[in-house]
């Protein structure tokens, strides 16, 4: 019996020590510190920044290599999983209000970087909790607490873990062959796009984003119950491997990635980025 845990002990040792990335330089970001803000998005090209406030009120963009802050809206909600482009030169974000009966319902807004046209794509929308449009055309949403996978189409409702489950942080991995969400009060999990095949990630793998295929990044918070009192960005691989990737100086929350690059925020309102190969 000592033999089994001697061997556990030492295969959570080497899982937490094992290097995903080779971790370079960490660089605070001037963003501006007037509200309580945090990182929203980062384009493919780790060019720019998309920043909001901690309740996801507005949205706006940093430009890393001039320091400029352009304001894009002003409206609730926008800074909830914004969709940027491949090229990096459109977002898709909501704007949320409420009707007469006070429910919350959200406009769908597409906006043209190039020419700063905005465009409705959809109005008065419900439930649209957790949009993750992805290259390969694959998106998901939360509904009623279960993932709706849309495909050519077709919403798909899927539970791997069970219908008495609450998911959260649903996201397509880039060949839209694979799915990452997060089962309330377990864990993060992976599973095939149509849900089948799942395998379990970890606890600390929280509001993930995938880096490839592969590699997952995500935050590793801690709370009393009532504040977040530790956080770092981790990265797991499906293969198992998991690297701590910041310390406990600071608390950093809601990674986002592009390539080579890490960015997320403190609770302080600071912008990091970090980069990674």
């Amino acid at each position: 019996m000592k033999k089994i845990f001697l061997s556990m002990a030492l295969a959570i040792s080497m899982m937490a020590s094992a290097q995903v990335f080779e971790v370079g330089q960490l660089t605070k970001l001037n963003t501006p510190t007037d509200t309580d803000v945090k990182v929203a998005g980062v384009s493919p090209d780790g060019s720019y920044v998309l920043i909001t406030s901690g309740s996801n009120q507005g949205l706006r963009r940093y430009d890393v290599a001039t320091g400029k802050t352009t304001t894009i809206t002003t409206a609730a909600g926008a800074g909830y999983n914004v969709q940027i482009s491949k090229d990096g030169q459109e977002l898709v974000y909501r704007e949320t209000n409420f009707d007469a009966q006070g429910l919350r319902r959200s406009d769908i807004v597409r906006l043209d970087l190039t020419t700063a046209k905005t465009a409705t794509v959809a109005k008065g929308q419900r439930d649209m909790m957790a949009m993750a449009n992805t290259s390969a055309k694959v998106s998901v949403s939360i509904n009623d607490r279960k993932i709706v996978l849309q495909k050519n189409g077709k919403n798909i409702v899927l539970a791997p873990n069970g219908s008495n489950e609450s998911y959260i942080w649903p996201s397509v991995s880039p060949d839209g062959t694979k799915l990452c969400y997060y089962v309330c009060g377990n864990g993060c999990w992976v599973s095939n796009i149509d849900g089948s095949n799942k395998q379990y990630i970890g606890h600390d793998c929280r509001a993930a984003q995938w880096y490839d295929n592969n590699t997952l990044v995500a935050m590793a918070d801690e709370d009393d119950g009532h504040f977040t009192t530790a956080s770092v960005v981790v990265a797991y691989t499906l293969d198992g491997k998991k690297q701590v990737l910041t310390n406990s100086s600071m608390i950093a929350m809601y990674p986002y990635v592009a390539e080579n690059l890490i960015v997320f925020s403190t609770l302080e309102g600071e912008t990091y980025m970090l980069n990674v190969k």
